[in-house]
């Protein structure tokens, strides 16, 4: 029996202590292997383009090019490569920032210890991780659409609700649909139609409308 591939995961951060000590902890999980380190931007974009890695868990706060410019930059160029965001900074603007700019997971520094490889693990499974210390507080509850009443009072079919909760998940339409046994052209349909019923206009609104149903746990 073959045995199940590691999640190989590119390390970034700009301090070498910090990055040792992380390197350490991801090692020492026999599902992870650790194919690279970077500590600064420039670098981790030069680094992900060659090793190409499942996943990359990024500081925000790094010379040259910032996180967000990074991830940005990962999201256009290698779409299947999923980012970890791993920083110090709890305010709601870096959590929206990073998360719209299309980042898997938002783990805080002083939680690495006990979380973070827990969390490359369910954003390597496609899941989407918040650190529970900030998602209620950062992330907030959805706000209401325009003359309607809040989204948790919006009704959504079963089928609205698979689809959403799925595209939460970071899944693509096209393993939504199959996942679904539906037509891609079905998936964005639902979704649109779901969209439009909370009143949602990004990303955000949407994964902290999944977290605050406990879509995103334990995944």
């Amino acid at each position: 029996m073959m045995a199940e591939r590691r999640l190989r995961v590119l390390m970034v951060d700009d301090h070498p202590v910090v990055l040792a000590g992380l390197t350490a902890l991801v090692s020492s999980d026999p599902q992870l292997e650790i194919v690279g380190e970077a500590r600064d931007g420039r670098s981790a974009l030069e680094a992900a383009r060659r090793l190409r890695p499942d996943i990359v868990v990024l500081d925000i706060s790094i010379p040259e090019l910032t996180g967000a410019t990074v991830m940005t930059a990962l999201q256009a160029e290698l779409p299947a490569t999923r980012v970890l965001v791993l920083t110090v900074h709890e305010d709601r603007a870096y959590v929206r920032q990073m998360m719209e700019a299309g980042a898997a997971g938002y783990l805080l520094k002083r939680c690495a210890a006990e979380e973070l490889t827990r969390a490359i693990g369910i954003v390597g499974a496609g899941g989407i991780y918040l650190d529970p210390a900030i998602a209620g507080r950062a992330l907030g509850r959805p706000e209401p659409a325009c003359g309607a009443g809040a989204a948790s009072e919006v009704s959504l079919s079963d089928r609205e609700a698979d689809v959403l909760r799925l595209v939460a998940s970071g899944h693509s339409n096209k393993e939504i649909a199959g996942t679904l046994e539906i037509s891609i052209k079905t998936v964005e349909t639902y979704k649109a139609r779901a969209m439009e019923k909370l009143g949602f206009r990004s990303r955000v609104d949407l994964v902290r409308y999944a977290a605050a149903r406990g879509w995103l746990a334990d995944r």
